[in-house]
């Protein structure tokens, strides 16, 4: 990383969690011009095509309207141009051009940082997974036999995945009774879940991608959130899994952090206690969990902290068990990692823990009581992690309001 002269952009503009050591990727637009891809430093964002020289062969790969066609390259690419970043914007050169050209975030509109290809949601945390099957089957043992064995995850839908701000319409659909028969209408259960997401890149249209090779893949992280019809999933999940409980939308934050931003925040996951196949051993492998600590905001009010490290199944075995089966990986595939829970009730990433299936409702400041969404409610995922310098990093924010669904 390029040192940081006292009159560079970045000296000028950077934050504490948005500075040279973050340097996060978005689509943005303004009144005068048409979406482009940018970069974040601080309150403001910038046109990679003002940062790029337009010299370079990198140049056609930033000249878009969002990260496509930087992920359909390779991870050379992705580190030159990060190189290139922080290179024009820690350098006195070039502060007054780029103050010129930068755009304050807060006049801008965000759109999806990324085309999403395929879509794929993992159950990788032991916390969520057990306390949801003591919620869901208290007769039977919390994890199932293959829960240890293998990432659980199922292909999503990619269609609704959508950027942090689209409201969220309260989703309809077949509901359980007492009486056995199910009743039609709209979620009365509905729900979120915190997770990680993983943006990938680089193909392999043959698919196998070990988990030496993910560092080769995986091109950023961003805030996710899974929203969940509770009710209408625990209807129709047997035999075959969630769809309509959670095909109604998903959301992620605008920006995608890199992975090269996280290196100082690479921490071993949690200790295996069964004994796993060669293509998912990471025993040798350089860690691939992540220090970073969630907020769970409920109409403005921290309501857990979530620890994503507590994540039992890591991105590089999620991505090896994605393609060991032969299924290429395209440019603009995504993954996210499940549900982020913890030891402690403070530490739950979805409402259905955090007050334990409406048993256990959550007493909010005003006395009330909360268990489940209700029309009205937003909810604001953050994370942070430390930066490599000793700053923090923020990822960008991902939130939406639930509306009814008209």
């Amino acid at each position: 990383m390029s040192d940081t002269t006292s009159d560079s952009f970045v000296s000028r503009h950077g934050t504490d969690g948005f500075g040279i050591a973050h340097l996060p990727y978005g689509s943005f637009s303004t009144s005068s011009a048409d979406a482009r891809l940018g970069v974040r430093v601080g309150d403001h964002v910038l046109a990679l095509t003002d940062l790029v020289s337009r010299d370079s062969d990198l140049f056609a790969l930033v000249d878009h309207r969002n990260l496509d066609a930087l992920l359909a390259s390779d991870r050379s690419s992705w580190d030159r141009v990060r190189a290139d970043l922080q290179s024009v914007l820690s350098s006195a050169d070039h502060a007054e051009r780029l103050t010129a050209a930068a755009h304050p975030v807060a006049e801008t509109r965000m759109h999806m940082p990324f085309t999403v290809a395929d879509y794929v949601d993992f159950y990788g945390n032991e916390f969520h997974a057990a306390n949801v099957g003591r919620i869901f089957r208290p007769e039977q043992a919390p994890l199932l036999p293959n829960w240890k064995h293998l990432p659980v995850g199922y292909h999503g839908r990619a269609g609704t995945i959508a950027v942090s701000g689209t409201d969220v319409r309260r989703p309809h659909g077949l509901r359980p009774e007492a009486d056995g028969n199910p009743s039609y209408g709209p979620s009365r259960r509905l729900d979120i879940e915190a997770e990680m997401g993983f943006v990938l890149g680089s193909p392999v249209p043959g698919g196998r991608v070990s988990l030496s090779e993910a560092d080769d893949h995986v091109f950023g992280l961003t805030l996710t959130n899974d929203w969940s019809a509770r009710d209408i999933q625990a209807y129709e999940y047997v035999p075959l899994g969630p769809n309509l409980g959670k095909s109604f939308i998903t959301s992620i934050s605008p920006w995608v952090t890199p992975l090269a931003a996280l290196e100082a925040v690479r921490v071993a996951p949690p200790v295996r206690d069964t004994p796993l196949a060669e293509y998912l051993d990471d025993a040798k492998e350089r860690p691939w969990s992540f220090d970073v600590t969630f907020e769970v905001v409920l109409n403005g009010k921290v309501v857990a902290n979530p620890p994503f490290a507590s994540t039992y199944w890591t991105a590089a075995q999620m991505l090896a068990h994605m393609t060991v089966n032969g299924a290429g990986l395209r440019a603009g595939d995504f993954f996210a990692g499940g549900t982020i829970s913890g030891p402690e009730k403070s530490q739950r990433g979805s409402f259905l823990e955090l007050a334990w299936g409406g048993a256990e409702p959550i007493v909010l400041d005003d006395g009330s009581e909360f268990t489940f969404l209700r029309d009205g409610d937003e909810v604001t995922l953050r994370a942070t992690a430390a930066a490599a310098d000793g700053s923090t990093i923020r990822f960008g924010e991902c939130t939406g309001r639930v509306i009814e669904f008209a």
